[in-house]
């Protein structure tokens, strides 16, 4: 059975090694714009990262959920955690959350699965 985590990881890195190559100035603003605001600062990390999947699970974005879903992970947030804060997202976003809820569950569980 393909590793969800591990092939996501792999087409991210992947594509944006491409991205990068192409040396859009933009582009690379961009990113680096985004890694600047998930550093620490007033908020740590792990808050952003959640804050990061709430906003990413009302924009209905499934590669950008996974991304802060293993990045909070790696920063230690727990499953109730990340349940509540999903909770809060399907809220905000309503039903039409649903089905990246569902998406999003999954991933955190293979998450899960890879760390034991």
């Amino acid at each position: 059975m393909p590793n969800q985590v591990e092939e996501f990881n792999a087409y991210r890195s992947k594509m944006n090694e491409k991205l990068m190559a192409d040396n859009n100035k933009i582009i690379k603003r961009i990113f680096n714009l985004d890694t600047n605001a998930f550093a620490p600062g007033a908020l740590d990390v792990k808050t952003k990262e959640l804050l990061g999947l709430v906003a990413s699970a009302v924009l209905r974005c499934d590669d950008c959920v996974k991304y802060h879903l293993e990045s909070s992970h790696k920063e230690g947030a727990t499953k109730a955690e990340v349940m509540e804060t999903l909770g809060i997202a399907t809220l905000v976003g309503g039903t039409i959350v649903v089905p990246h809820l569902r998406r999003a569950y999954e991933y955190w569980e293979a998450l899960e699965t890879q760390e034991g």
